[in-house]
């Protein structure tokens, strides 16, 4: 019998114990149990001792500043402040074979009033995960019943079986119950139920394997079975399956299981999942079944993660259209240049549709075994809206939606060029290294557009990427990739961010202007109005629009400064002009922000800007603010494919990039916060000088 002197009791099984009759139970190893004294002791009994067969582990845990240990007779007093704890570290052989006996004395020395005896079976029921995240079963770990962030942290992970390993499947890997391939199971989480103990024990128990009702549709469990056919997988979990009683458990075994997630972390959903199993006594055959134990442990699902323009590209994606050859044989040259590969779908995939990154966002899904791609497909329906379906989705590539439930609440703010994400920045002190989602909407309390609720609390709801909402309603198309884009760096945050500025071209062509070069006009090279520098620079109603343009940038330049923890020097601005229809703005020549990041490639739209000495002003102006960035820049003409139906480069092309090196289970508790910045009307509209 050991001692332990403590200030606080545990909170323990209690077993309940009589002096008329012996009390059976069983016990699970590496559990303790606690022994009620109390309600068992006769009348007038003072003190106790207990006694048990060598196989039992006894401690008295007592507050000292109550209780005095006994010296010599081995009796403690029955008073508050003491406890009895009992466990067995190996299971036992045969029912009842280990045993304890509690005897009461009243206030003589030999003056015994009674006892009360205990007779236990002990058994292993354990549930097994990968709590250490690294690809092994971890046993006898305490902490599998709860998840924590960090590089020290602990927890299972859980993938969402999203990609379709069998190609003759209709639908992703996780909307049947069958597992097919066994690709398939390099998609899940190993799960092992480890029990032993007397064959004669499980007559008279079960053991059921269990989830909760609210999890029923984000979880499946296949139960591993060898036959003499073979390896079965039998679906025991999920969907309509609650509970799953076990079978066959008797002795010394050892059950795997494997689990899927069906869904990613959403508004109702944390992405913690509980799978339990619970040992029940069903001794009592006229009365319900008694839980006696019950393990549980926890996994959290695997987010969908975007990936910057920082990381490195490995797969360009384009449409082929009727009138984009001259665009696709330079995105081709440039791709090559790039080394990377090119994808171009074609005119029977698109149907006339050019406009593939609002279509979809690659991003992707990591647990400690298995990274792979997941492209989630936006809620517009035109030309491309079976492409990510039917030609992206496949074995280890992934898929996921979030549609609105009518089509009347889908706007252009649904679109994926409305969404990035930053490179990884540091905050005030907290840093985000898979970058923040950057995301279009409208200002706070205002009437307009904004993105749909269903996108935009899942984009919320993975947590490891914190959204930031900018302002992009102002925009006749309304896309954030319209005035920003990241590109690489060597020096300060490994990046730079680039915004669309009227200021910084009205700059430019003022200058040239005082340079002499007034009559240099726009859109030399193609059919187009050719306005020169003067007529643009007189114009007063388009430099009051570019004004509000500015104003607009210029209020979602502080919210990047502030969300991204930026400063100036961090920025670049990128001459564009803008114009307005029915009060929305449009890129007056082809918009050089949005254009292709390919490692240090750059693909950008061409702008047909006033001819100085043989050159483009407006190309010069950007080579000269990104070269020195150590960035090879080329500029592809978009203007009738592309520019003439209110979009460039980046609207036109998506690109697939290789995953962040940082796991994103090592983040520090993310923080997820709603901004509640208010517009400054005040400077709307205001004349111009």
């Amino acid at each position: 019998v050991q001692c332990k002197a403590t200030g606080s009791m545990s909170p323990n099984r209690t077993i309940q114990l009589s002096c008329q009759q012996p009390t059976y139970t069983t016990c699970v190893v590496g559990t303790k149990t606690t022994v009620d004294v109390y309600r068992s002791m006769p009348p007038g009994a003072k003190s106790f001792a207990v006694r048990g067969t060598p196989g039992v582990h006894i401690c008295i845990v007592y507050d000292p500043n109550i209780v005095k240990p006994p010296r010599g007779t081995g009796r403690w007093p029955l008073t508050a402040g003491l406890e009895v704890m009992l466990s067995i570290p190996v299971p036992s052989d045969s029912v009842s074979s280990d045993k304890v006996k509690i005897l009461y004395y009243g206030t003589k020395e030999k003056n015994l009033l009674g006892s009360a005896k205990l007779y236990l079976t002990s058994v292993i029921i354990s549930l097994d995960v990968d709590t250490n995240r690294n690809g092994l079963i971890n046993r006898k770990k305490s902490d599998k019943a709860s998840w924590t962030w960090g590089s020290h942290g602990h927890g299972a992970i859980l993938l969402v079986n999203c990609d379709r390993d069998n190609p003759e499947s209709s639908d992703v890997d996780s909307s049947d119950e069958v597992i097919n391939l066994s690709q398939d199971l390099k998609d899940m989480s190993r799960l092992i139920l480890r029990t032993s103990g007397p064959d004669a024990l499980f007559s008279s128990h079960k053991i059921i394997l269990h989830i909760s009702s609210s999890d029923s549709h984000k979880v499946g469990v296949f139960h591993m079975k060898v036959t003499s056919l073979g390896t079965e997988f039998q679906h025991v979990l999920g969907r309509n399956k609650l509970i799953y009683e076990m079978e066959d458990v008797g002795g010394e075994k050892e059950n795997t299981f494997f689990v899927e997630g069906l869904k990613f972390p959403d508004a109702d959903f944390s992405g913690l999942i509980n799978i339990g199993v619970t040992l029940l006594d069903c001794s009592m055959q006229s009365l319900p079944n008694v839980p006696v134990f019950t393990d549980v442990v926890v996994f959290r699902v695997a987010p969908w993660i975007m990936t910057p323009n920082t990381l490195e590209p490995e797969e360009v994606f384009v449409c082929r259209l009727p009138t984009n050859s001259t665009f696709l044989e330079q995105l081709t040259d440039l791709v090559e240049r790039a080394q990377c590969k090119l994808t171009v779908c074609e005119e029977l995939d698109n149907r006339g549709d050019r406009w593939i990154q609002d279509e979809m966002e690659f991003g992707y899904t990591e647990g400690p075994n298995k990274c792979f791609p997941v492209v989630l497909h936006s809620p517009r329906k035109r030309g491309l809206n079976d492409f990510p379906f039917k030609k992206i989705l496949g074995s280890d590539f992934g898929y996921v939606k979030r549609q609105p439930v009518s089509t009347i609440d889908v706007s252009s703010l649904d679109f994926c060029g409305n969404l990035e994400v930053s490179p990884p920045v540091l905050v005030k002190g907290q840093m985000y290294p898979l970058g923040r989602i950057l995301i279009g909407s409208n200002i706070l309390a205002s009437p307009g557009r904004r993105m749909a609720e269903v996108l935009r609390s899942f984009l919320y709801a993975q947590q490891v990427q914190a959204p930031v909402e900018l302002y992009a309603d102002w925009l006749f198309v309304g896309h954030v990739d319209e005035f920003m884009t990241f590109v690489p760096a060597h020096d300060r945050k490994g990046f730079r961010l680039l915004l669309a500025s009227p200021t910084a071209c009205y700059q430019l062509f003022q200058e040239k202007q005082e340079q002499g070069f007034g009559a240099a006009a726009m859109f030399q090279e193609i059919n187009s109005t050719q306005n020169t520098i003067d007529d643009l620079l007189s114009n007063k109603t388009m430099k009051e629009e570019n004004h509000y343009v500015q104003c607009c940038i210029n209020w979602n330049r502080n919210i990047l400064k502030v969300q991204l923890g930026l400063m100036e020097q961090d920025i670049i601005d990128i001459p564009v002009l803008f114009y307005l229809q029915d009060e929305k703005a449009l890129a007056y020549s082809p918009n050089m922000v949005n254009m292709i990041v390919l490692g240090n490639h750059l693909g950008i739209p061409k702008p047909f800007g006033p001819v100085i000495d043989g050159k483009c002003c407006l190309e010069e102006k950007v080579l000269s603010l990104l070269e020195p960035l150590g960035l090879s820049c080329t500029f592809i003409d978009d203007f009738e494919a592309y520019h003439q139906y209110y979009g460039n480069v980046h609207c036109g092309t998506n690109v697939r990039r290789k995953p962040f090196d940082f796991k994103w289970w090592h983040m520090s508790d993310p923080l997820i916060h709603e901004q509640t910045m208010n517009f400054p009307f005040n400077v709307w509209k205001q004349p111009v000088q």
